[in-house]
C-alpha cells in the first residue's frame, strides 16, 4: 500500500481550490471595474450579469468542494508545522470558507432585494427569497464590499504563507496543493 494519497491533495481538491482562487480574484477585479460605469457605458448592464453569473456557478462549485471536503481523506500534516502552525492554517481556512459564504449570500440579496430573480447566464433564474427589507439591498451591499476586501486580502496572505514555506522553510506546503507529493512522504 502506498502513503501517496496521504501525502498530497487529490487533484479534485487541487483544481477546486485553484479554480476558486482564479475566480475569486477576476470576480474582485470585475466588480471593482464595474463600480465605476457609468449608465451610458455599454457594460454598465452587462458587467453585472456577468458578476453575479460567475458568482452564483462558483457558489455551486463551492457546495460541491464543501461537500468534497467532508468525504475525502485529507493529506497529513507535515512534520515540519508545528502545533500552532496547524492551529493557525486551520483558523484561516474556515475564515476563508466562512467569507465565501457571506460574499455568495450577500451578492444574491443585493442581486434579488428588490424582488426580482437572478438569471445565470441566461440559462436559469434563482428566484428571490427575502425581498421585504427597503435597506436590504444596501446592507448587503456594504456586507459584500467589504467581505470582499478581506477575503482578497487573506487570500494573499494565505498565498504568501504558501510561498514561505516554499522558499524559506522549503517544506512541500505549496508543493502538495499542486499535486506534487513530498519527498519525504515517497515510498
Amino acid at each position: 500500500m502506498t502513503t501517496e494519497p496521504l501525502a498530497r491533495y487529490d487533484g479534485f481538491s487541487i483544481a477546486l481550490h485553484w479554480l476558486t482562487a482564479i475566480t475569486v480574484i477576476g470576480l474582485f477585479g470585475l466588480g471593482f471595474w464595474m463600480v465605476d460605469l457609468d449608465y451610458y457605458d455599454s457594460w454598465y448592464r452587462r458587467a453585472p450579469d456577468l458578476h453575479r453569473s460567475i458568482g452564483l456557478s462558483l457558489a455551486t462549485l463551492f457546495v460541491a468542494r464543501i461537500g468534497w471536503m467532508l468525504f475525502r481523506e485529507r493529506p497529513r500534516p507535515l512534520t515540519t508545522h508545528g502545533v500552532l502552525e496547524r492551529r493557525i492554517a486551520r483558523v484561516v481556512h474556515a475564515v476563508l470558507l466562512v467569507l465565501l459564504v457571506v460574499m455568495f449570500s450577500s451578492g444574491y440579496l443585493i442581486s434579488t432585494a428588490k424582488g426580482q430573480g437572478v438569471e445565470v447566464f441566461g440559462l436559469i433564474e434563482i428566484p428571490a427569497i427575502l425581498t421585504s427589507d427597503e435597506n436590504l439591498e444596501d446592507l448587503a451591499g456594504v456586507v459584500h464590499e467589504w467581505t470582499a476586501y478581506s477575503l482578497v486580502a487573506l487570500a494573499a496572505l494565505h498565498a504568501a504563507a504558501a510561498v514561505k514555506h516554499h522558499v524559506m522553510d522549503r517544506d512541500a506546503t505549496l508543493a502538495r496543493m499542486l499535486g506534487r507529493v513530498p519527498k519525504e512522504e515517497r515510498t
